[in-house]
Parts: structure tokens; C-alpha cells; sequence
């Protein structure tokens, strides 16, 4: 079977994913007020807010009082040198942007709607200015735009960090909400994920991958960006092996990894051992190519079978792993410069408890039993990575949301996210569910009506198969990813029935609901707004 073209395929999507929107517009100016061009069909203005944070702002002629106040997902903080395999040449970019993608923007306009959106004044990880941004912004909005009745906030990834951050702040002051891909609660439960990978790649297949602990300076920064090389590096090598290892049932490692891994190992697949690597952190098993359930050739037959059982789950690691790892490495460089030191600490994590019932279920593809356990023990006895009680401490000042939802509020993430779980929006509607409990019960007492649930869970779900072949039987990765993977991978129908949704909730002071919210949901498609679907919780709330 041949494999050995798809590293650079793979990987290219998985930079894309990264990416996080590199979106332009016109270029702005520092000003006091809005510098507004004053023109029609749309008024747009540019300024920068009080932090220096530029801005950009939308106005159509017939604007109807409702404003969509847009933040932007995670941007890198330090450029990318063009040496680096598939994201080098990357420059730090402070540009605004109103909205996820022009052709939405133009849509919310058309209906005279005005999008505004800041490019914030700090790249990287950046919820606390972010929030203080978007508070300043809202406010000179009104200023300008007087006859605004009501503020839409929503945002993709980080920026739905920000987004529900921003909503439990101002309360009613905004009219609905929409975190979109949100990254989980704090930043250390958004960086577990990607951490505990990296840490695993850096133990069983590349020890001089450093994984964190970066020195200040332009030294840490140069070790960052070496980091990222190896990843990719070892990346290539793992995925040239697996194709070895699914034509030839040779266990192939890559040639960094460690002598006595190999020694305790070395009769185990590797693909075994990325696979148990991306279990045991919580990384999807279906990716942007691979579903889990296809092969080539005729369904029942011994390809097809042992392709999407032993082949399939792996490569889909592989495809978002190298998502995964690009993030702990730059996201780890950039809070370890907020907090002084090494944030990330995994001495008291018990892998053997995270990986947890997958050890079954993915029992062949982990090479049975008595394979499992010997990875286990080896990861076991490795040496952990110790955080500084400082920087970790100052890491956990840094803004975190609660949950709280006061206002009509939905939520939209792809089952299959490899860099913002679906679990954590079901962490947020658990702890909504408690909150929506204790007002019942409040209502109750009060002899109060019940009053309408102010949140919305839509999940992206990935088709049950959508991995193809060519004629040799090898995987194509050229396509577009599969809607529910990837990194806020939505389509237009989707993003802009939420934005529907909203303006309805913004009009009503409510969510839409019952049949009408079901026939929404299911004309966007491949999506469920199901109450009782629930996502798996990422490892962090798991083991803390």
C-alpha cells in the first residue's frame, strides 16, 4: 500500500487548520474616533482602540440597529522563518477582521446588519486584552452609531474564548452570543491536549524534541522553532512507516527514536504507539481524510478491513497530531513568555487512566493487550515534564470562563476538532445545565414560569465514511477536509444559520426552539442540535 506521498499533503492541511484565519482588510489608522469612508451601499471605518488594537467597521445604508462584533481565533505571536516545513514564513499580523470570512460578511450586510471586529493589540494567546478590546469597541460603536439597539458577540476559537468571556462580563449588555470551536475553559485545559502529545512524541520517538521549559529570549525562541522542525520531521518519518507497516506488517520506527524504547518496543507497529500517544491525550480518531470505518477495495474484504481498522484510526493521529503538536509547541512558547517558566506539568497524570476504555475499543489497532500494557509501562517509567510552580500559578490568572450563560447563547464545533474538542462545549453546557437546574428550582419557588433554555448545542458531525482511494488503493489527502473535522472547519450555510440564529435571539430575548430550531439545524447540515448528544470531555476535566 503505497502512503508515501501523504506526508506533505497531510501536513499542508494541517498548517491550514493552524493558520487561524490570516484574514485582510483594508489597512487601519490610529485615531480617536472611527476615520469612516462615508461611503454607500457600506460605510467602513478603521481605528485603533486605546491599547492600540485596530479595528474595522461595516455600516450598510439601511442599518437596522444590530451589530456583530466578531473575534478573531488564536494568530501565532512571533513569526514563522520561511526555513520551517509548511508554516514558515508566517509574519505576526494585527489586522482586523469583522467577520469569519467575506462571503458571511456580505451576507449579515445585505440584511443590514454591521459587522465590526478588532485584530487586537496582543497576537497569541490574548483573552484578557481581547475582552477589554471588545468592551472598548462595542462602547465607540455606540458612539458613532447611535441608533444601535443590540450587540451580537461571536467568535471562532480563541475568539469564542473570548466571546463567552466577553458575555459573562457585560451580561445583558450584549444581546446574544455564539462562541464558536471555543477553546476550553482556561488555557492550561486548552494546552493539555497538545501537550500530553507533544510529550509522548517527544518520549517514544524524538528525546531531543524539548517540548517546553523554552529559555527567555530569542534563545526560546530559536529552540521553538527547532521544535517545530523535528515535529514535522518525525511526523514524516512516523507516516512513511505506517505505510510500511500496513503493506508489509514490519514494525517500523522512526530512526530518533530513544534505545530503549526501541529495545522494549521495537516488535510493536509504531502506528500502535501514535495511536495509543493520541488516545491517551484525547485527539479525534477521525480526521480531515480518515474516518475510521473505510478501506479500499470491496466492503468485508481483508483490505478494506484491516485498512479501517489497523490503518485508518493511526493516520487519523497522524493528520491531526501534527495539529496537535505545531500548537503545544507554539502556544507553550507563547504563555511560558507571559508567565516566566514552564507551564506545562504532567508528574501527577496517569496515561494509563486517560487512555481508559479506548484500550478496548481500539484493542486491535493497539496490537492487543499485552502490547498496550508494555507502552504503558514504558511511558510510565519515562521522565515527566515539571512545570515552575510560578509561571503556572501566574498562568491561572489569566482570564478563564465559568459557564455562566446569560444571555441567548450557541455554541458550534466540529465532533472531530483537533485543536478545540467538541468536549468543550459539552463542559459548557454541563455547566449551564446546572445553572438553567438552580433557575427552575428559583422559578419554582417563585411561582415564576419556567422561561425558555438559553443555550443551543449545534455539533458538526463527520460522515460515517468519507475516506477515498485512488486506483492503487492509497488514501487521498488532496480533498477538501470532511465538514466535522479539522479546526472550525464550517461551510457558509453553516455559519450563517448561526448568525440567523442569533438575530432571532437578539429580536425575541430568546433561542429558537423546538421544530423550527430541529429544521434549521438539519437544513444547514451535517449537524445536530440534539440536547442528549453529549461529546467526550477533554482529558483535563476528566483528570482534575
Amino acid at each position: 500500500m503505497k502512503i508515501s506521498s501523504m506526508h506533505k499533503k497531510i501536513a499542508v492541511l494541517g498548517a491550514t487548520a493552524l493558520a487561524a484565519l490570516a484574514f485582510t482588510t483594508t489597512p487601519t489608522v490610529a485615531h480617536a474616533a472611527p476615520l469612516c469612508d462615508g461611503k454607500v451601499p457600506v460605510n467602513s471605518c478603521v481605528g485603533a482602540t486605546s491599547d492600540g488594537a485596530p479595528f474595522s467597521m461595516m455600516v450598510p445604508a439601511n442599518f437596522n440597529g444590530t451589530v456583530y462584533l466578531y473575534s478573531h481565533g488564536y494568530r501565532y505571536n512571533v513569526d514563522i522563518p520561511a526555513a520551517i516545513p509548511l508554516i514558515g514564513g508566517y509574519k505576526v499580523t494585527n489586522t482586523p477582521q469583522p467577520g469569519p470570512n467575506a462571503t458571511v460578511i456580505g451576507y449579515l450586510l445585505g440584511k443590514g446588519y454591521a459587522v465590526m471586529g478588532s485584530g487586537f493589540a496582543r497576537q497569541g494567546w490574548n483573552a484578557d486584552s481581547g475582552v477589554a478590546t471588545d468592551v472598548e469597541l462595542i462602547n465607540t460603536f455606540k458612539t458613532q452609531f447611535t441608533k444601535t439597539t443590540n450587540v451580537i458577540a461571536w467568535g471562532e476559537s480563541l475568539g469564542g474564548f473570548i466571546t463567552q468571556g466577553l458575555a459573562e462580563k457585560l451580561g445583558t449588555q450584549i444581546s446574544a452570543a455564539a462562541p464558536l470551536c471555543m477553546a476550553t475553559s482556561t488555557v492550561e485545559a486548552e494546552l493539555k491536549m497538545a501537550g500530553d502529545f507533544l510529550w509522548g512524541l517527544k518520549t517514544l520517538f524524538d528525546p531531543s524534541i524539548k517540548g517546553g521549559n523554552y529559555s527567555a529570549g530569542a534563545a526560546g525562541y530559536g529552540e521553538a522553532m527547532t521544535d517545530l522542525g523535528k515535529v514535522f520531521t518525525v511526523m514524516g518519518k512516523l507516516q512513511a512507516g505506517i505505510g510500511k507497516e500496513l503493506a508489509t506488517s514490519v514494525p517500523t520506527w522512526p530512526d530518533t527514536t530513544p534505545a530503549p524504547v526501541a529495545a522494549a518496543l521495537g516488535k510493536i507497529p509504531a502506528r500502535s504507539a501514535l495511536l495509543m500517544l493520541g488516545l491517551m491525550a484525547g485527539i479525534p480518531t477521525q480526521s480531515a481524510h480518515f474516518d475510521g470505518t473505510t478501506g479500499p477495495g470491496s466492503v468485508n474484504t481483508s483490505s478494506y478491513t484491516g485498512f479501517s481498522i489497523l490503518g485508518s484510526p493511526a493516520l487519523a493521529i497522524l493528520e491531526n497530531g501534527t495539529n496537535a503538536a505545531a500548537l503545544a509547541v507554539l502556544a507553550t512558547l507563547d504563555v511560558e513568555q507571559q508567565s516566566g517558566g514552564a507551564i506545562f506539568d504532567n508528574t501527577k497524570t496517569d496515561y494509563a487512566a486517560q487512555l481508559g476504555s479506548d484500550a478496548s475499543t481500539f484493542n486491535a489497532a493497539l496490537s492487543g493487550s499485552q502490547a498496550t500494557a508494555g507502552m504503558l509501562a514504558v511511558l510510565g517509567a519515562s521522565p515527566r515534564a515539571t512545570g515552575n510552580p510560578t509561571a503556572m500559578a501566574k498562568m491561572r490568572t489569566l482570564l478563564q470562563w465559568t459557564g455562566k450563560v446569560a444571555v441567548p447563547t450557541v455554541t458550534m464545533v466540529g465532533v472531530a476538532d483537533p485543536i478545540t474538542p467538541a468536549g468543550g462545549s459539552t463542559y459548557l453546557a454541563n455547566k449551564y445545565a446546572d445553572q438553567y437546574a438552580a433557575q427552575i428550582k428559583a422559578n419554582l419557588k417563585a411561582h415564576v414560569a419556567r422561561g425558555p433554555s438559553n443555550l443551543i448545542s449545534i455539533y458538526n458531525l463527520p460522515a460515517t465514511h468519507y475516506t477515498t482511494f485512488d486506483a492503487a488503493g492509497s488514501p487521498v489527502t488532496s480533498t477538501a477536509a470532511a465538514n466535522g473535522t479539522n479546526h472550525c472547519n464550517f461551510t457558509t450555510k453553516q455559519y450563517t444559520t448561526v448568525a440567523d440564529l442569533l438575530a432571532y435571539a437578539s429580536i425575541k430575548g430568546k433561542n429558537l426552539s423546538g421544530g423550527a430550531l430541529l429544521t434549521a439545524v438539519r437544513k444547514m447540515g451535517g449537524s445536530t442540535a440534539d440536547p442528549k448528544f453529549l461529546a467526550v470531555l477533554p482529558k483535563y476535566y476528566s483528570q482534575n
